[in-house]
């Protein structure tokens, strides 16, 4: 863990459709993980893991919401990644020593339980000089 109390987990990859994202992950030696549904968060998501490199995280609207969160997202781009995950044991003392560091760290999603990792919750804040950013609270 680092002095935030955060370790890395994955990059997030929002696609309007995901068949070139798994033709590219699994040429790179991938494996390509099942397709869930997360009603809550309004997407598809598919986690994809490396032996060496980083996990991926696809993400894709869910059919028939035309007005989910990665809307904005895709607008100018068919594929994009557009955030960083981290795990946390404690998001409230990670967000207080991010804040100790003299950094905002601005919540755009509150926590909710995510499909993907068996209920576990996670959050997005928009951290100062990063960008989006996904908590995951073990």
């Amino acid at each position: 863990m680092s002095e935030l109390g955060l370790r890395f987990h994955h990059l997030g990859l929002a696609v309007k459709a995901p068949r070139p994202a798994e033709v590219f992950l699994r040429a790179q030696g991938y494996a390509l993980g099942a397709w869930v549904h997360d009603p809550v968060q309004r997407v598809d998501l598919s986690f994809c893991i490396h032996p060496a490199e980083p996990a991926v995280e696809v993400i894709c609207p869910s059919k028939g919401d035309e007005d989910g969160p990665l809307r904005t997202i895709l607008r100018t781009s068919d594929s994009l990644i557009y955030h960083a995950c981290y795990q946390t044991g404690d998001l409230d003392g990670t967000l207080r020593a991010i804040h100790a560091q003299g950094l905002r760290a601005l919540p755009v999603s509150t926590r909710k339980p995510a499909v993907l990792f068996g209920g576990k919750e996670v959050s997005f804040y928009m951290v100062q000089g990063i960008g989006l950013v996904e908590f995951l609270c073990e």
